[in-house]
């Protein structure tokens, strides 16, 4: 299925596992967001990852090929994190973990960030404010507001609450920020309805049958 017919998906409640459920079953086709270097783009776009303008000059500036050639390093990034969650999941991180985040780090280091004082707000009268910009240099400029989403969902998330949906045919991971963290679905409109209906069948076969 062609990623542009379908929106993609953001019920992680995690920026970084939102970045994991950028290949997902949404109905009976696997769709991969970022499968080129367009997706990628847009993807970005509707995560807030990147400011638009920065996506139009990237665009203006390099070939698609050079574009799909980091869509590749992401989707590869993806799914090189995906195993490290899938791992740890329902439980608490520890130092030793930091181990097998070797590879998020070497791409930390790669960030070119630098910080300055801009006018908030509108007006004149606007307050000073201290905003940190990126410079956006090359093609895999992109993967580094990914990289940031993935560091801060390893250090600021309880892996103890992060979970897969529990659909059958689902992928999808989120973060459980739920009151007793008792939730089960990616979302109610999309598993949880799947569930609630399968639920409803199964007891009137049993009712028919008995």
């Amino acid at each position: 299925m062609d990623y542009r017919q379908i929106p993609a998906i953001f019920v992680a409640d995690a920026p970084g596992l939102d970045f994991l459920n950028s290949v997902a079953t949404p109905v009976d086709e696997p769709v991969d967001w970022i499968g080129d270097g367009e997706g990628l783009l847009a993807w970005l776009e509707q995560a807030g990852f990147v400011p638009p303008a920065a996506l139009a000059a990237l665009r203006s500036r390099f070939t698609p090929a050079e574009l799909d050639a980091v869509a590749l390093q992401a989707r590869e990034l993806r799914e090189w994190f995906r195993g490290f969650v899938q791992k740890r999941k329902g439980r608490p991180l520890i130092a030793r973990d930091l181990r097998e985040l070797a590879r998020l780090n070497r791409l930390l280091e790669r960030d070119e960030r630098y910080a300055e004082i801009v006018a908030g707000g509108v007006g004149g009268e606007a307050a000073l404010e201290f905003h940190t910009n990126r410079r956006w240099t090359s093609p895999e400029s992109l993967l580094l507001p990914i990289a940031e989403a993935l560091a801060k969902l390893v250090c600021d998330e309880d892996f103890t609450y992060v979970k897969a949906c529990e659909g059958p045919r689902c992928t999808l991971m989120f973060a459980d920020h739920t009151r007793g963290h008792a939730r089960r679905w990616c979302s109610m409109a999309i598993c949880g309805n799947r569930a609630k209906v399968a639920a409803h069948r199964k007891r009137l076969k049993e009712q028919a049958n008995g």
